[in-house]
């Protein structure tokens, strides 16, 4: 009875959870200029695909799809790069201040982005980054929370395994990359999950720093579509294609990702 009750509580809230999504599904087969709060209003009576139709036609879209790209899988591969080779020094390298300098990083964390971004953008300008891919791929190149899961996880490696392969004869390059790397796929792939989901939904910082059509994301731009056309279903066809890569990513990473959270520490 026990077990029952608790699959009928997690089948609610999956209920819930799943409910804005298949709305979104929904209401992308349907022509509506206008949206209500009924949630029989967004069953299409009759589905059609024009809403794709009128998006795949339009130029704009799929520019602002290779721009998501862009933006998002430079970032992805490079913090899974940079975050293995900073973890593994964090956590497996001692040298003076080590502490002191990992804490000075976590610390940037508390400060809210929102109050950076002006000096960002008065920076960028002077770099002539605005409207260019740079201003929104250099300063995602590493994460500091990405440097903090994999030192995390790879705290909780014994050490005795650098070590026999230190009297291999390996050095510290072949033992980054023979050892510790292929036992940190899991906490990377996690990293990576967790970059390409930041960077592919992000809307802030391109609305800053990207001021023309061609160079929007696709975030920037089904906003600026709604606020052009204040077409509903046109916008819940565009957010579904946009939420498609990253529910493939998660799906495909997903034990990875559920290894990396628990080995990492992170409850």
């Amino acid at each position: 009875m026990g077990k029952l009750i608790k699959y009928i509580a997690l089948a609610i809230l999956a209920f819930c959870f799943l409910l804005p999504f298949v709305i979104m599904a929904l209401g992308s087969f349907k022509d509506m200029q206008y949206a209500l709060l009924d949630p029989l209003f967004w069953i299409p009576d009759e589905p059609t695909l024009s809403n794709y139709t009128y998006l795949i036609g339009n130029g704009l879209f799929l520019r602002w799809i290779f721009n998501s790209v862009v933006i998002t899988i430079v970032p992805v591969f490079s913090q899974m790069f940079f975050c293995a080779i900073l973890g593994y020094i964090f956590a497996k390298k001692k040298f003076p201040g080590r502490e002191i300098i990992f804490w000075v990083f976590m610390a940037v964390i508390m400060i809210p982005q929102q109050l950076l971004i002006i000096p960002k953008y008065i920076m960028f300008a002077d770099f002539w980054w605005i409207n260019t891919y740079w201003a929104l791929i250099v300063p995602e190149l590493w994460g500091i929370m990405g440097v903090f899961l994999v030192r995390q996880f790879l705290q909780s490696i014994p050490s005795d395994l650098e070590e026999a392969a230190r009297i291999d004869g390996a050095n510290d390059i072949k033992v980054f990359f023979k050892v510790i790397l292929p036992l940190s796929i899991p906490v990377v792939a996690t990293v990576g999950t967790f970059s390409f989901i930041s960077n592919w939904n992000d809307l802030f910082q391109p609305l800053i720093y990207m001021t023309r059509e061609e160079m929007f994301p696709v975030t920037v731009g089904l906003a600026s579509i709604l606020g052009k056309e204040g077409n509903f279903g046109i916008e819940m066809a565009g957010s579904t294609l946009s939420f498609i890569p990253t529910f493939l990513i998660f799906l495909f990473f997903q034990r990875y990702f559920t290894e990396g959270i628990q080995m990492s520490g992170i409850k």
